[in-house]
């Protein structure tokens, strides 16, 4: 059996600690970083399977950790649990635009970001590359995790990535956005269905003139033309 590699990064020590000594007896190997540039090059280095991320760091805050690590192909996929104190509306729209898996606000309890981690690393486990794909004249090879547009190549996060897969997966078929932030996110987010329009908007964006192969559905959600 697979041993889950995870890497904290909180800068209060005692918090630190107390989550990595309960994640390593819960059978995890546990990496962790104090600040956002420490977590970066540990991330970059040691690939791990998932990533606690406190919101509130000196530096390089959370969210700033977050947009770097979606640029970067090596960890665009590592999924990212959220930790902060924070407990705001727009603190949890911004890290779901940014790519995170799940959302934890303290104060919680250990066993709360046990079974939070289990059921990411779980969500992540069962995701089976897709064979390459088309839609109009978009080319995606999951396998490789690449995507062309009219022959060139496009850069894209792995939440956009994620995206572009679950349409081109279910092409012609609509795609509400609760049906999409549990396929993308692979949480149930309610009321946060503006988070799906602000990835498909950037989407687009990147796709160029190839953009109208995602199609609105009004009062819907979204499908990728057949």
């Amino acid at each position: 059996m697979k041993k889950w590699t995870l890497l904290i990064v909180e800068d209060e020590e005692d918090i630190r600690e107390m989550l990595a000594l309960h994640l390593q007896q819960e059978g995890f190997k546990v990496m962790d970083a104090a600040n956002g540039e420490q977590a970066l090059e540990l991330a970059r280095h040691t690939l791990p399977d998932c990533l606690l991320l406190d919101l509130m760091l000196p530096g390089m805050d959370g969210l700033a950790v977050c947009r770097e690590l979606q640029r970067d192909t090596r960890t665009a996929d590592i999924p990212v649990i959220m930790l902060t104190a924070r407990g705001e509306e727009i603190d949890r729209v911004v890290g779901l635009e940014l790519g995170a898996a799940d959302y934890v606000v303290k104060p919680y309890s250990l066993r709360e970001v046990t079974l939070r981690v289990r059921s990411v690393l779980r969500r992540e486990e069962k995701k089976a590359p897709a064979p390459a794909m088309i839609c109009g004249n978009i080319h995606m090879d999951s396998i490789r995790h690449s995507v062309r547009a009219s022959g060139q190549p496009v850069e894209l996060t792995g939440t956009e990535f994620r995206l572009l897969e679950d349409l081109m997966r279910h092409k012609g078929a609509v795609r509400t956005r609760e049906q999409l932030l549990n396929s993308v996110w692979g949480y149930s987010f309610e009321g946060y269905g503006r988070t799906v329009d602000t990835h498909v908007r950037r989407l687009r964006g990147k796709l160029g003139e190839d953009s109208d192969s995602i199609e609105t559905v009004r009062g819907v959600g979204y499908r990728a033309r057949e």
